[in-house]
């Protein structure tokens, strides 16, 4: 049984050095902005990375750098996708602001609910109606996080009223456009920079997902959290795994088939899954740790979304001065997420 199990280990050993040396083929590297912990480093990029390694037969290795460990900052990630300092990354695509248009339709107020539908639909309007937008790099997949909710210090945001003069974090134009219209002071940063500004009182709360609440440890930073009933959120973000394109294209056929196989819309779907799943926990975490959460009914939610009403009429004419027909995209918005 000795010899067994010593023999059993021996081509066990083997086989991972066999792995090892395939994986030599090509190494790309993918970079983001998250700790590794976190849901999507954790739940959705490993697991991605290791279909794609076990599809290749080990000929494909891709290198994970959370957190950054590359340098720059999150708004520099789609630069380095397309200068080809790294080859992957995962992005949240309002960093970069005016660059990606017609990804804003989805950003705009109580368009969207949970994430897995949302990013499926999201993936596949802009795979659609996006292309232009990310001409200089590969699109692998598109996603979006679950609802938006708002995290506050001091008294929980019960009524619109609460929102005025309130310094809250947004992560993009579309967002922080959006906070300005309901009454609070919109301020503008990446999310790593969340928990920082609330504890030197930069700001008063921040718009999150529940999700990236966990790694940013909200919940010991405010003392409330505000959603809505219903089957839309507040607002999403929206997000992007781009690869640099001429690495892609140098890529062997069988291998960019292997890329092309393992990306798309179930790549889509897997991140909306491990949104909403981590949604769940930091709800409960939230929840368990004393703060008052709070779900507005739909009567006060009427009040809000009409609130947020120039938002889109704003966005709708700046979508028309670059020739953009901002309508024709909500609509198609709408309808993706209505066929999901």
């Amino acid at each position: 049984m000795k010899k067994l199990f010593q023999l059993s280990a021996t081509i066990v050993a083997l086989s991972v050095a066999s792995l090892s040396a395939q994986a030599a083929e090509v190494t790309l590297r993918f970079h983001q902005f998250l700790p590794l912990p976190a849901a999507i480093p954790a739940n959705a990029i490993e697991p991605w990375i290791a279909q794609v390694e076990a599809a290749s037969d080990g000929r494909i290795e891709i290198e994970h750098y959370p957190s950054m460990q590359l340098g720059g900052a999150p708004p520099s990630l789609y630069g380095q996708a397309r200068d080809g300092v790294v080859d992957i990354v995962w992005t949240v695509l309002g960093y970069t602001p005016g660059l990606f248009p017609t990804a804003e339709a989805f950003e705009l107020p109580f368009m969207t609910g949970e994430a897995e539908s949302g990013s499926v639909a999201f993936h596949n309007f802009m795979m659609e109606y996006g292309q232009n937008d990310f001409r200089d790099v590969q699109p692998l997949a598109f996603h979006i996080h679950g609802p938006g909710i708002i995290h506050v210090k001091g008294d929980a945001i019960t009524s619109l009223d609460d929102m005025a003069g309130k310094k809250l974090r947004g992560p993009t134009r579309v967002i922080t456009g959006m906070l300005g219209e309901l009454g609070a002071t919109p301020v503008g940063m990446p999310v790593p920079a969340v928990p920082e500004s609330l504890s030197k009182g930069v700001i008063d709360g921040a718009v999150i997902p529940y999700e990236v609440s966990v790694p940013l440890k909200v919940a010991e930073l405010v003392d409330s959290h505000t959603g809505f009933v219903g089957d839309t959120g507040l607002y999403t973000a929206t997000f992007g795994v781009l690869m640099n394109k001429a690495k892609y294209q140098s890529l062997p056929e069988d291998l960019r088939a292997i890329i092309d196989a393992n990306t798309g819309p179930e790549m889509a779907r897997l991140f909306g899954i491990a949104m909403d799943k981590a949604d769940k926990v930091g709800l409960k975490i939230a929840t368990d740790s004393g703060n008052n959460v709070v779900f507005l009914d739909a009567a006060e939610k009427a009040k809000w979304q009409e609130a947020v009403k120039p938002v889109y009429a704003n966005w709708i004419a700046e979508m028309g001065d670059k020739g953009i027909d901002g309508a024709g995209l909500v609509d198609s918005a709408r309808a993706a997420l209505a066929g999901n």
